[in-house]
């Protein structure tokens, strides 16, 4: 069908989406144009860019949106909607633009944008039609940027990222599941488990590094305790963790850190290292110990053994002044909730503590909240849990665990549980 609407519009809307089955991997873009007033789709456009992160992929639906809306209402004033929200904040000069492979596409983007053109973060809900013209790029039907109903064209040369490092948290990243037999597909569908399909929403979860309350094993919770920052051991921790986790690159959408100074310490540390800002999400702080905060266990015994004995028992019950596990885990899901529907489909780095990175697990691995009580978790080690669409039931996430409890290479931290 093509436009029908004979005055050039005052007004379009820009949509885009961009993808990786990978990330980097086979990756594609789908832009499209709305005459703001109407709703019609004036032009539209899905391609394949051969391998690429999904920002790569973002970015390269954006400057495909804005070409099509020069060509297809010139003049008109521009409104770009994205679900990506590094794109929009780095085009709203929010954020930074950091990374080197993501700085010509950005330069590219805003030589093309005419002044006055607004961008605006939608959830991805809002981003269906393309979101869908991005997976038929990278299904292999393509649409030549053009009029809505011009044929298809061929696959365009795209951006590449380097060769993927083969190693550890990388690897659980650019493959979820790509290692499955046929043997091991077999077996999970026979336990009610399908190979994941759709692009799963990635969360790399860091734990701070030490703190004199970690050292000392002390009781130390959120923003309402004595919120100590990270010692030099601490700030050593985060480097090394950084330092490993810097050759994700541009697959990290952004980094999320709960409120609390030792996390957004550490956070800081990895967001630099990764050239992105750091986004606080307050669902992710620590458990609030309330009366215990700065106490030790043994302290704790002492003064309050009726108290201890009690929130040792029951997920329902708080310390004095403090959060129970259950109030935690709903901070956490809900903290959880939200990050799933900003950055769905992309890979979060999140830095918070050991209750809340416990319970993530717990939820993603279907184990009851108890279960957190038999984990371990070191200072600054690395987990990763990916959430998939539910294809039986819209709306709804299945959780895969991925990696738990990793330290970068090189630190002797697992040789001394004492440290942990």
């Amino acid at each position: 069908m093509t436009p029908t609407s004979e005055a050039a519009p005052d007004t379009v809307v820009v949509e885009a989406d961009g993808g990786s089955r990978g990330n980097p991997g086979p990756a594609g873009y789908g832009a499209l144009v709305r005459d703001a007033a109407t709703g019609e789709v004036l032009a539209e456009a899905a391609v394949a860019i051969g391998e690429a992160t999904n920002n790569v992929a973002e970015y390269a639906g954006l400057i495909a949106g804005l070409r099509l809306a020069l060509d297809h209402a010139p003049g008109a004033r521009i409104e770009v909607r994205m679900d990506s929200k590094l794109v929009v904040e780095q085009m709203k000069g929010a954020w930074k633009v950091k990374h080197p492979g993501l700085q010509p596409l950005h330069a590219e983007a805003s030589d093309l944008a005419p002044a006055g053109t607004t961008f605006t973060w939608i959830p991805r809900a809002e981003n269906a039609d393309a979101d869908a013209l991005a997976n038929r790029a990278m299904d292999g039907d393509e649409v030549a940027p053009g009029p809505v109903g011009s044929a298809a064209g061929g696959a365009t040369d795209g951006a590449t990222d380097g060769a993927a490092d083969e190693e550890s948290v990388i690897e659980e990243i650019e493959s979820p599941g790509a290692a499955r037999t046929e043997r091991e597909q077999d077996q999970a569908g026979h336990r009610g488990w399908s190979p994941p399909t759709g692009a799963p929403t990635t969360l790399v979860l860091v734990r701070h590094g030490v703190t004199k309350h970690t050292s000392a094993k002390k009781f130390s919770g959120g923003l309402g305790g004595d919120n100590p920052p990270l010692s030099e051991e601490g700030l050593a921790q985060a480097r090394a963790a950084a330092d490993w986790l810097a050759g994700l690159g541009d697959r990290v959408d952004t980094v999320v850190a709960s409120p609390v100074r030792r996390t957004r310490e550490t956070a800081e540390v990895v967001a630099d290292a990764l050239g992105l800002p750091v986004e606080v999400e307050p669902g992710f702080a620590e458990m609030e110990f309330g009366d215990w905060d700065g106490l030790t266990f043994t302290e704790v015994a002492e003064r309050d053994q009726e108290g201890l004995d009690a929130w040792l028992g029951s997920l329902d019950v708080p310390p004095p002044g403090g959060e129970s596990f259950r109030e935690v885990e709903q901070r956490v899901l809900g903290g959880l909730r939200r990050v799933l529907e900003q950055h769905a489909g992309r890979t979060v780095v999140v830095v918070s503590h050991v209750t809340p990175i416990k319970t993530l697990v717990a939820h993603t691995m279907g184990a009851p909240l108890d279960a957190v009580f038999r984990m371990e978790l070191s200072p600054a080690s690395v987990s990763v849990v990916s959430f998939y669409p539910d294809d039986k039931v819209p709306g709804r996430v299945r959780g895969s665990m991925r990696l738990y409890n990793t330290l970068p290479p090189g630190n002797g931290a697992t040789l001394d549980p004492g440290r942990w």
